[in-house]
C-alpha cells in the first residue's frame, strides 16, 4: 500500500557502511547530475533509514542523522518536519498519485474495478525495495510515536478512495457507503502489504490482486472448513479416565 520506496537511480539499503571515524553513511549511487548528494533529500532519507536499522529508531537523534548526511540540522528541518516525517516522507506522493490515476479511471467502469486498478498501479515495487520497507515497517510497527501518527497518513489514503467513489455515485465522501469502500479496501491492502514483506515470495501486486479481488466479491462466497464435530460431553461429567468421572460425594458433616 501507502509506503514507497526507491526512486529511480537511487539506490535501496544494503545495510550500513562505515565511512570515516565510523560514521555511517548512505549506500546510494551518485544521484543526477546538478542535485548534490549532500542536499538530495533522498541521500538524507536513506542514511536516516540506515541509522533507525542500526540503532534503533528513538536511539538515533536528529543530530546524528544530519551529521551521518553531512548536512546541518537546518538542511534536515528543510526537508522533514521531524524524525517520524523521514518514515511517511513519500506517503503523501502515493495519496496524490492515487487521486490522479482514479481521475483517469474509464467512466463506464465499475467503481471497485477502478479503484482496484489505481492500487495496483499505484504500488509497483521492485524485488530490492523490500528491505527499505521492513525497516520503515518495523519503525512503525514498533514504535508509540509512529502508531500514533499512522492514523492520519492511513485516513488520508482511505479519503482518496472514499472521495472517488462519492463523486461516481453522487454521495457526500462522509456516508457510509464510500467510507467503508475507503476504508475496507485501506485494510485488505495492509493486509496484503504486510503478507509480502513478511515472505518475500511472490510480487506485491500479486498479494494485492488476491486481496483486492476478496474485496470485490466480499468474503460471503467464502466456505467454513469442513471439521470433525466434538461428541458432546455428557451432562454432569468432566474429562477423566475413560472419558468421565463420578461427582465427588460431599463430605459428610
Amino acid at each position: 500500500m501507502a509506503l514507497r520506496a526507491g526512486k529511480g537511480s537511487d539506490r535501496l539499503l544494503t545495510g550500513p557502511v562505515s565511512g570515516h571515524d565510523g560514521e555511517v553513511q548512505a549506500s546510494t549511487t551518485t544521484p543526477a547530475a546538478g542535485r548534490p548528494r549532500a542536499t538530495s533529500q533522498r541521500a538524507i532519507e536513506l542514511v536516516a533509514l540506515q541509522l533507525f536499522a542500526a540503532r534503533g529508531f528513538d536511539a538515533t537523534t536528529v543530530e546524528e542523522i544530519s551529521d551521518a548526511a553531512r548536512v546541518s540540522k537546518r538542511t534536515f528541518f528543510r526537508y522533514f518536519a521531524s524524525k517520524a516525517e523521514v518514515i511517511w516522507s513519500d506517503f503523501e506522493h502515493e495519496v496524490a498519485a492515487l487521486r490522479a490515476l482514479l481521475a483517469e479511471a474509464p467512466a463506464d467502469q465499475p467503481v471497485g474495478e477502478c479503484v482496484k486498478a489505481a492500487v495496483l498501479q499505484a504500488n509497483r515495487y521492485r524485488a530490492e525495495d523490500v528491505g527499505e520497507l521492513r525497516i520503515r515497517m518495523q519503525v512503525i510497527a514498533t514504535n508509540p510515536e509512529m502508531q500514533a501518527s499512522a492514523a492520519v497518513h492511513y485516513d488520508a489514503w482511505a479519503e482518496a478512495l472514499a472521495d472517488f467513489a462519492a463523486g461516481r455515485l453522487g454521495l457526500r465522501p462522509d456516508d457510509l457507503l464510500p467510507r467503508s469502500l475507503g476504508l475496507s479496501a485501506l485494510a485488505v491492502c495492509r493486509a496484503a502489504f504486510e503478507q509480502w514483506a513478511t515472505r518475500s515470495d511472490r510480487d506485491l501486486t500479486a498479494y494485492l490482486e488476491q486481496a483486492l479481488d476478496l474485496w470485490l466479491r466480499g468474503f460471503a462466497e467464502l466456505a467454513p472448513v469442513s471439521r470433525p464435530r466434538r461428541a458432546a460431553r455428557p451432562a454432569g461429567s468432566s474429562p477423566g479416565r475413560g472419558g468421565t468421572r463420578r461427582a465427588r460425594a460431599h463430605p459428610r458433616g
